[in-house]
């Protein structure tokens, strides 16, 4: 089920492109460098565990960067990644995510991973969709912009 909900408070995709210029781009970008910092959050746990952590390795990596993200969206609205490549995320009203919408973007953006069919289905989309957004992003109502300054 899509969310149906005006999306009137968010820029004009036509006439206010530049927030969405390049935002596909970006959250590829910003992704990568999220990888890279959540493989160094899960190093120091690898160590401490005496390398046994090794074992459960995929474990590890879901679990640490999921909460990385979680903590990070709903302390920012965006991950440490997107604020480096100056994106944010937002809801239908045009606010930054709350604890809740974080949490729930999250789970969307794990099942999307975890599911490669969705995941190419979301690429496509964040380039083909008028507001960019991903499979979570037109499931939740939320977008990525270019950060205002």
């Amino acid at each position: 089920m899509m969310y149906t909900e005006s999306m009137s408070h968010l820029p004009d995709p036509i006439h206010q492109a530049e927030f969405y210029t390049d935002t596909p781009v970006k959250r590829g970008i910003a992704w990568l460098l999220d990888t890279v910092l959540i493989m160094a959050l899960v190093v120091p746990v690898i160590l401490l565990t005496a390398f046994i952590g090794l074992f459960f390795l995929p474990v590890l990596y879901l679990l640490i960067g999921f909460f990385y993200r979680v903590i990070t969206i709903s302390g920012g609205s965006a991950t440490w990644g997107m604020r480096l490549m100056s994106i944010e995320l937002r809801d239908a009203h045009g606010q930054r995510l709350d604890p809740g919408q974080a949490f729930l973007h999250t789970l969307g953006y794990t099942v999307s991973m975890s599911i490669p069919i969705f995941q190419v289905i979301s690429i496509l989309l964040m380039f083909l969709s008028e507001r960019r957004q991903g499979l979570t992003d037109m499931m939740l109502g939320t977008v990525v912009l270019n950060r205002r300054f």
